[in-house]
């Protein structure tokens, strides 16, 4: 899953960054609202974490540029701006969650799990295909009540198509939305990759949907 981070202080964006990769996401940094504006409206990202206080374009500026344009990725809006009037304004402008500074870095970790589960129609924090389950806010797979190993890329992967659950994934799906920009996949790369979860996984459970992509399913499909 990729979240963009909107934020002029590198240092605190960099630390972001790293607490949401740790949690297994891919995290990229932006700090003008200008360039903000442009890779909301360009790039597949599935969250953002957007500061008000921007060079060149103010953080609601930049959000009502995404929503305008027709993107729905959930926004959680970090700001120094507590009144009620900037908090008001950023939800009219269409932020899904909002957190006043100073703030523990790790929430907006937790806070960004919630709204990407949310964003994908889950209830639960713990995701469940069969007898695979996927703990949202440890970031941990277990299968048959045991932990699962998989790598990095592996599981960026899975929680993907966990959060998509029953959907038909592309391969250029994938590599939008569990690579950086700058480091897509070739649909090779993804099959491989694709064909080791497979092979972690209860047969049937992780379905190949020939010319199209992979669908993770609730319970195993067995076809002639």
């Amino acid at each position: 899953m990729r979240v963009l981070i909107v934020e002029d202080d590198a240092a605190l964006a960099e630390r972001l960054a790293a607490l949401l990769g740790e949690a297994g996401l891919v995290a990229e940094t932006v700090g003008d609202g200008r360039e903000a504006a442009y890779l909301g409206c360009t790039e597949d990202y599935d969250a953002a974490v957007l500061d008000l206080g921007l060079p060149q374009l103010d953080g609601i500026s930049v959000l009502r540029h995404w929503r305008e344009a027709g993107r729905v990725f959930p926004v959680l809006i970090l700001t120094g701006r507590g009144r009620w009037s900037d908090k008001l304004a950023g939800f009219g402008a269409g932020a899904d969650d909002y957190l006043t500074k100073p703030f523990q870095h790790e929430e907006v970790v937790l806070r960004i799990k919630a709204l990407l589960r949310r964003a994908g129609g889950h209830a639960d924090p713990v995701l469940q295909a069969g007898d695979l389950s996927y703990d949202t806010f440890a970031g941990r797979f277990s299968l048959h009540g045991e932990p699962l190993a998989l790598t990095a890329q592996e599981h960026r992967i899975l929680a993907y198509l966990m959060h998509r659950k029953g959907a038909v994934v592309s391969r250029a799906e994938i590599g939008e939305h569990v690579y950086a920009r700058d480091l897509e996949p070739d649909s090779n790369t993804v099959d491989v990759l694709v064909g080791r979860i497979r092979r972690k996984l209860p047969p049937g459970l992780l379905v190949t949907e020939r010319g199209l992509g992979f669908r993770l399913v609730s319970e195993p499909e067995f076809r002639d």
